[in-house]
């Protein structure tokens, strides 16, 4: 469970105005970003950092739809990449944590973003990944799963 932390603020007191007090005291709770999140955050700049060092050029990271997230996209000369970006102990449970649910996830929000961006429809596309695991450089799979037709 996130630890919670507790922050006060003052404020002055709108409800009353003619009350006496000057300020009242509210409390409100605000949860610390889990560790997995940002490990997560962490993996994915480095995935990125390693993709521009293979010349891609990083055109969104993050990016949210109403079918699913894509962690990286990136493109390199006529070739889009859409990248799901793993970090678990191990490369092999890495690249067992893209589910064919996720996989359809991805596909939906990869349709979602050209149409957003329609200048891409006519590159070649994959759909890749990159798996990072402490103590091993990160693996990074052009064409890791292909949507079903």
């Amino acid at each position: 469970m996130g630890q919670l932390m507790l922050e006060v603020e003052e404020s002055t007191n709108a409800v009353n105005p003619g009350n006496n007090q000057s300020s009242a005291l509210r409390t409100r709770k605000r949860r610390k970003a889990p560790s997995s999140y940002l490990k997560g955050i962490d993996a994915e700049a480095i995935a990125a950092q390693i993709l521009q060092r293979k010349g891609f050029r990083l055109l969104d990271r993050r990016y949210r739809t109403a079918a699913g997230e894509l962690d990286l996209v990136v493109a390199d000369g006529q070739s889009l990449a859409f990248v799901e970006v793993k970090r678990r102990t191990s490369h092999a449970t890495a690249g067992e944590a893209i589910t064919v649910r996720q996989q359809i996830r991805m596909t939906g929000a990869a349709e979602i973003w050209l149409q957003e961006h329609p200048e891409y429809a006519d590159r070649d596309i994959t759909f890749d990944a990159v798996l990072i695991c402490p103590r091993s450089a990160p693996q990074h799979i052009p064409d890791a799963f292909r949507p079903a037709a």
